[in-house]
């Protein structure tokens, strides 16, 4: 009578694991075969983690455009009459002391000296305009006879050339108003009441 051979646990089937494919089990010719361990193939849905990220870096400050300075009363003051002063000098020495020139570069200080004053000081600017011209006719009038001669070029000056006074003045209260409305249109908006 034959006995039939009954297969040892070690080599039976093996029992799918989940995660991991069914690959066919080769068939043992003998005790000492051993069947070769199969890796887990990663499943074509799943992706890597990507790496973390640092937070990303500031953009450059972009060149170009008008510096946007915020002056005070008399910061403004001290810049507009410093720079008639200076071109004051400079129309003295390069155009033969013309008012002309002066008046004409006037006008450019008066419109800076009106949008750098920060929100608080906006009325200080059509109020140094005029100071700032005078102060910058000191050195293009003629002064002759001493004080008293200097103190005549320098009225004949302001008379003579009282429309460049007058449209520098206009230009800093004109920008100062536009300015000033707009501030109280954000202050609306933004639900703010604005200071009496």
């Amino acid at each position: 009578m034959e006995r039939y051979r009954t297969r040892s646990p070690r080599y039976g089937p093996r029992q799918d694991r989940p995660g991991r494919p069914r690959h066919p089990v080769p068939s043992q010719s003998g005790r000492g075969a051993r069947a070769e361990p199969v890796r887990a193939a990663r499943p074509s849905g799943q992706r890597r983690p990507a790496p973390a990220r640092g937070p990303a870096p500031a953009p450059a400050p972009t060149a170009g455009g008008l510096p946007k300075p915020r002056l005070t009363g008399r910061g403004s003051g001290l810049f507009c009459a410093v720079v008639m002063f200076l071109l004051g000098l400079l129309c003295a020495t390069l155009f033969a002391a013309s008012l002309t020139a002066y008046g004409v570069l006037f006008l450019p200080v008066c419109a800076l000296t009106a949008l750098w004053v920060r929100p608080g000081d906006l009325m200080t600017a059509p109020v140094v305009v005029p100071i700032a011209f005078a102060v910058g006719l000191l050195p293009v009038a003629d002064a002759e006879g001493g004080t008293g001669g200097t103190l005549m070029s320098l009225v004949t000056a302001l008379a003579t050339q009282a429309g460049w006074l007058y449209g520098g003045t206009l230009i800093a209260g004109l920008i100062v108003i536009v300015r000033r409305i707009r501030l109280q249109h954000r202050r609306r908006t933004a639900g703010v009441r604005p200071p009496v």
